[in-house]
């Protein structure tokens, strides 16, 4: 692969481009099925483009008192290029833009510690969502 030429927009809703990335990853690649709701049509979305090619996607939402980071994804042929801390530090530079102080992530416990490098630290227990298990993991901010 050639150097990438990496540009980002974002979304209100979902389009195409976020929908092809997330049943790519989250529906063939990993088995789940219920992966679209209700939060996908009124939160922001982050897509990271290699030239015009959608490479990875997140969305975040304010609830609760907190914003929340999820439905973190990264192209398989892009993994191990650093994208998703990419693509993280453009969603908490978001929020902070916003005037966020929280932000929590439903993590897979299988890449908390992908979470744990960013700052992010375990509240409460495992838990199932559909088969996989995961753990609420919060991170504080400093907003400037």
């Amino acid at each position: 692969m050639t150097m990438i030429n990496l540009t980002y927009k974002k979304f209100k809703g979902l389009n195409d481009d976020i929908i092809k990335l997330r049943t790519f990853i989250f529906v063939k690649e990993q088995g789940f099925n219920n992966e679209f709701d209700e939060i996908d049509k009124t939160c922001l979305h982050i897509v990271l483009y290699d030239n015009n090619n959608p490479i990875a996607t997140c969305r975040y939402f304010y609830e609760n008192n907190n914003y929340h980071i999820g439905r973190v994804a990264v192209s398989k042929e892009y993994r191990g290029k650093h994208l998703g801390y990419e693509i993280m530090q453009i969603a908490e530079d978001e929020i902070k833009k916003e005037g966020g102080k929280t932000i929590e992530v439903s993590a897979q416990v299988r890449v908390s510690s992908f979470y744990k490098k960013l700052g992010f630290h375990e509240v409460g227990s495992v838990y199932l969502d559909e088969f996989c298990e995961h753990i609420k993991m919060i991170k504080n901010i400093n907003v400037s």
